[in-house]
């Protein structure tokens, strides 16, 4: 969470934690306004009670804070959507009150996720259902940004994962992995069920639709056995990121299936064969399931690409064979 800090502490312990969206700074009306005054007096009283408002929302904030901190060793902290101006700040930090000001929306979303309770839209009437609670607050400086780390959440239903790296393209890298692997255990708990991996699937797949393909007549045993034929992209890219021969790859990978018929998959390390149960590799379902019923269906798309492209040239010509005069420019009988 980025926010601009002003503290008077850098760390608390055992800390309530309110998550406000209020203006605590003086803003300017909405229409043209202007105040006039002839003594001092007036203009005094009339910064007074410019004030009032603000400092009446800062005081209901530090009574409520001495009100649930009072006589423990908790702490507090103000997250709040808008500004609090540098008068409420120091009020605050008189009171032992850690202010985050302009805090992002998302941030503040995920808070009360992280630390529970829920976002108030005014200070008037606020009780301990309205507070977050967490072990432990700080104020960290990675580079040139400032960071407040919350931790410690005791039930939470949305975290923050920090990734570091020397430069950009690193950074994305891992961003990348890390959010691919999150997808993976969210697709495994959703479909309760995973597939061996390591081409395993595409290998035993292969083999069934050769299977049924003998009992398939005309053109469409050629259609099956060219859908069982792509579905062997999977391991010979395995084995040709992994260096290795792709047709020696395939060929192992064949006989082994067909000589033990259990799911076999291709050894990454060294070439030859693994047991991806035994080894832990597995696929998600869903991604399975996806390509199984993409894959026929842009070929059928591309296929029907080709006899749109190819009728189309059939209607540019006349009945004799040649281009029709009226498409090249000329008028018909010239």
């Amino acid at each position: 969470m980025v926010v601009d800090i002003q503290i008077c502490q850098k760390k608390l312990n055992n800390v309530y934690i309110l998550a406000a969206n209020v203006s605590l700074e003086y803003e300017k009306t909405e229409v043209h306004s202007a105040f006039y005054f002839s003594t001092p007096e007036q203009r005094e009283r009339l910064v007074a009670s410019e004030r009032a408002l603000c400092d009446q929302k800062c005081q209901q904030i530090v009574d409520f804070k001495n009100k649930v901190c009072e006589g423990t060793d908790k702490s507090f902290l103000l997250v709040n959507l808008k500004g609090i101006d540098p008068i409420c700040l120091d009020i605050l930090a008189k009171a032992g009150i850690m202010g985050l000001r302009r805090a992002k929306r998302r941030n503040m979303e995920r808070l009360t996720l992280a630390c529970g309770g829920r976002a108030v839209n005014e200070v008037t009437d606020l009780s301990l259902e309205d507070l977050g609670y967490c072990d432990k607050v700080s104020e960290e400086e990675l580079g040139d940004d400032k960071y407040t780390f919350v931790e410690g959440c005791k039930n939470p239903k949305s975290c923050t994962v920090l990734i570091k790296g020397p430069n950009e393209h690193t950074v994305a890298m891992i961003k990348d992995a890390a959010r691919d692997g999150l997808r993976s255990v969210t697709n495994t708990y959703n479909d309760k069920c995973v597939v061996p991996g390591g081409g395993a699937f595409e290998i035993f797949l292969h083999q069934k639709l050769y299977e049924f393909s003998d009992s398939v007549k005309g053109k469409a045993k050629m259609g099956v056995r060219a859908f069982a034929d792509s579905c062997m992209i999977i391991p010979k890219v395995l084995a040709e990121n992994s260096g290795y021969d792709m047709q020696d790859a395939i060929i192992m990978l064949c006989d082994e299936a067909k000589a033990t018929n259990v799911p076999v998959g291709l050894n990454l390390t060294e070439l030859g064969c693994m047991s991806p149960e035994n080894q832990g590799v597995f696929d998600n379902y869903v991604v399975k399931k996806q390509f199984l019923n993409i894959g026929p269906t842009l070929a059928q798309q591309l296929i029907l690409c080709d006899e749109i492209l190819s009728a189309g040239k059939k209607m540019n010509k006349g009945p004799t064979g040649e281009n029709d005069p009226v498409q090249m420019g000329g008028m018909p009988g010239m």
